[in-house]
C-alpha cells in the first residue's frame, strides 16, 4: 500500500483532511504483512499496547468523536459503567484482518461526516471537556491522537519484525 500525497498549497480544510488520512493511512501501512501473533504481542510492560490494541483504540476515538460527540449519535463502543476505562484494546481473540477492516469502514464513516459540516460546526453531544469543540478541533485532535499513536506503532513492529519507516 502506498499513502496518497499531500497537497503542498491545500486550503484549510484540505489540510486537515489529508493529513489526517495521511496518518490513517500510516496505521494500515503498520499492519501490512504482520502476523497474528506479532500483532498481539505485547512488546512493552503493558499487556494492552499491542499494534490490534492500538489499531481497535483508534477505530473507537474515530467513532467517539466524530459519531458520538459530533453528531451527537449514541455510543457503540465496548465501554461500560464500572468497564475498565481501555477495553477498547483487549482484543486478543479478535484477527487483526477484522481490526483492520472495522478501522478502515469507521475512517469512511468519519470522512463522511466531515465532508457534510462546516470546520465551525460544534459537537451536538453535550460537552465533556469543557466547552464544545468545533470540528476543526476535533481534526486537529485527531491528527495528533493518529500521529502519536503511529509513533507506538512504529516502535511495536520494529520489536515485531524488524521494518521501520514512516
Amino acid at each position: 500500500m502506498k499513502r496518497r500525497k499531500t497537497n503542498p498549497r491545500p486550503d484549510e480544510r484540505t489540510a486537515l483532511t489529508e493529513r489526517l488520512d495521511w496518518h490513517r493511512e500510516t496505521v494500515l501501512l503498520k499492519c501490512e504483512g504482520l502476523s497474528e501473533a506479532d500483532a498481539h504481542r505485547a512488546f512493552l510492560p503493558s499487556p494492552l499496547m499491542t499494534i490490534a490494541g492500538l489499531v481497535s483504540h483508534l477505530r473507537w476515538n474515530e467513532h467517539s468523536w466524530f459519531e458520538v460527540s459530533l453528531l451527537g449519535r449514541p455510543n457503540r463502543g465496548p465501554w461500560t459503567d464500572g468497564g475498565h476505562p481501555d477495553v477498547e484494546m483487549m482484543v486478543d481473540d479478535v484477527p487483526l484482518g477484522r481490526l483492520v477492516d472495522e478501522y478502515q469502514e469507521q475512517c469512511e464513516r468519519s470522512r463522511r461526516i466531515v465532508a457534510g459540516l462546516d470546520l465551525d460546526a460544534v459537537e451536538a453531544a453535550p460537552p465533556t471537556h469543557g466547552e464544545q469543540m468545533s470540528l476543526r478541533w476535533i481534526l486537529l485532535h485527531m491528527i495528533e491522537e493518529t500521529a502519536r499513536h503511529n509513533g507506538h506503532l512504529d516502535v511495536l513492529r520494529e520489536f515485531a519484525d524488524g521494518v521501520t519507516g514512516e
